[in-house]
């Protein structure tokens, strides 16, 4: 009964393989291009802003403290949503273009790209926002 169970089972596996080899390969996601946007929000020190809710002119010198010591700066956008700045150039850091403009409006046009979960943007233009 055994011989038969492990015989069937062996028939049934090489019947199948080239069935499963004719399956179509899943394709593979090409460098995740992005869309240009442009974006209008509130740069903030994202330690302080997670971690304690702290933003605005109150703590704009803080959050520029923040910024000089290697804290993260992000742009809030009016719907909540947080984008990191980021560069396709390795090592190449986006807090230096954001620091003139910590706790305050900008404008920035750039590429944006969503990448495990979390919205980026690489930057062409900043700018204050009126």
């Amino acid at each position: 009964m055994l011989k038969r169970t492990l015989a069937a089972a062996a028939l049934l596996a090489i019947c199948a393989l080239p069935l499963a080899a004719q399956q179509p390969k899943p394709a593979v996601p090409a460098a995740n291009a992005g869309n240009d946007m442009t974006l209008t929000g509130q740069v903030i020190d994202v330690n302080c802003y997670t971690t304690m809710g702290a933003s605005g002119a109150g703590h704009k010198q803080c959050a520029a403290a923040c910024a000089k010591a290697g804290v993260a700066l992000a742009i809030l956008s009016a719907d909540g949503t947080s984008y990191m700045p980021v560069s396709s150039k390795p090592a190449d850091a986006q807090n230096a273009r954001l620091e003139p403009f910590v706790e305050e409006q900008v404008k920035i046009t750039g590429v944006h790209r969503m990448s495990h979960g979390m919205h980026t943007i690489e930057i062409k233009t900043i700018a204050a926002s009126t």
